[in-house]
């Protein structure tokens, strides 16, 4: 196992972390898996309040011997916080879920605009910080994030954080907080943490049949999941990359691959590799853009390549998951940026490298992603996150 250095604290972290959203069904399944990812060096396990049963099966089995192997990051849900002792009356029930009394890296759960800190802020979150982290019961604070590269740049800069994570992957290079979102945590000093590498695994088994293809013609014989975990990890900003693994193939496999990556090792044939891939992919997009951000900021607040990219991803995701990849980026916000609520003042399109018709291609979003279950679906969606 490879590991790449906190620069805030020294910590050695495993640059493979293992992603607690989803166990096996079966608990012998998930403690067999555990144990096999701690002998073999992973030392970062990344859970959530919101993830269900997720704290309290991972307690169970850390508390066998564990627990000081291995590095804990959980979350504090911002969304069920409406008051001061809220804070500690999820943060206590986590500890006792996880049956720890510290908690070595804990985030700010999916910060999506400034506004959301602000409001935290309002309720006392950083006098509750301070008092944890005196008591030694947090010891790095950071936050996770989902929205746009602006956005993100104003939440590193609005507290003295420890560590952040985004969602980050070749396909999502200039998307979110992207690239220059991670250039500019790590020029910070931040250790980033990387969601998302697979992207829940469509860089796996949902890829079009030439991008297939092109992998096995190749001199390396390289899998879809080696050339997406390589290409993370060829990055010197990147610290761990978190996998969601529920098979022990699929753990031995990327340990395998964790085991041999090294940055800057990357070849012009897997630099080209990447971009044939990301291109056959982006060739199946309906609307051309590249994710540049020069339409932005809109007047209206639309965020113009995030309304684009889920629009695109219905061939690589499916319907389903892109509608509600859409509403999660775009509508879970004090202040949303969906499309509708584009004014078809056409400042955007002036700005625009690939002379895209934004504004109509705005109407084609809106008609697709937002029809008649866009509100119903929000709603049932900001439901199940308050449960």
């Amino acid at each position: 196992m490879k590991y790449r250095v906190n620069p805030k604290n020294n910590d050695r972290l495993s640059i493979l972390g293992f992603g607690c959203m989803r166990f096996p069904k079966n608990q012998k399944d998930t403690e067999q898996q555990i144990i096999y990812a701690i002998e073999n060096g992973v030392n970062y396990f990344d859970t959530a309040y919101i993830y269900p049963g997720s704290e309290k099966t991972l307690g169970n089995i850390l508390a066998k011997g564990y627990r000081e192997r291995v590095n804990i990051a959980t979350k504090m849900p911002h969304h069920l916080i409406n008051k001061y002792d809220d804070f500690d009356k999820i943060f206590n029930e986590e500890l006792k879920r996880l049956q720890t009394n510290y908690i070595d890296y804990y985030f700010m759960h999916m910060l999506t605009d400034i506004n959301i800190w602000n409001r935290l802020i309002d309720i006392g979150i950083l006098k509750w910080i301070d008092e944890k982290k005196g008591q030694k019961q947090i010891i790095n604070i950071g936050f996770s994030y989902h929205g746009g590269t602006e956005e993100f740049q104003k939440i590193v800069d609005a507290y003295d954080w420890e560590f952040c994570m985004i969602q980050y992957n070749y396909l999502d290079e200039n998307e979110q907080a992207g690239k220059k979102g991670l250039k500019y945590a790590a020029s910070k000093g931040l250790p980033v943490m990387i969601m998302a590498p697979l992207r829940g695994g469509k860089l796996v088994s949902n890829l079009p049949k030439e991008v297939y293809h092109k992998l096995d013609k190749s001199t390396k014989k390289i899998s879809p999941v080696e050339i997406a975990l390589r290409w993370l990890w060829n990055q010197p900003e990147v610290t761990v990359v978190l996998s969601g693994m529920n098979t022990m193939e699929m753990l031995a496999e990327n340990i395998r691959i964790a085991t041999a990556a090294e940055v800057d090792s990357f070849t012009k044939e897997d630099h080209e590799m990447v971009n044939n891939i990301r291109n056959i992919i982006k060739a199946k997009n309906k609307i051309p853009c590249t994710g540049c951000n020069y339409c932005v900021p809109c007047p209206m607040g639309v965020d113009i390549p995030t309304c684009f990219a889920c629009y695109n991803d219905r061939e690589l995701e499916g319907r389903v998951r892109s509608i509600k990849r859409y509403i999660m980026n775009t509508s879970l916000k004090k202040h949303s940026h969906n499309a509708s609520l584009c004014s078809k003042c056409g400042k955007c399109e002036i700005r625009c490298p690939q002379k895209i018709a934004i504004r109509d291609e705005l109407v084609k979003v809106t008609k697709t992603m937002e029809s008649f279950y866009y509100k119903p679906v929000r709603f049932f969606i900001k439901k199940i996150m308050k449960l």
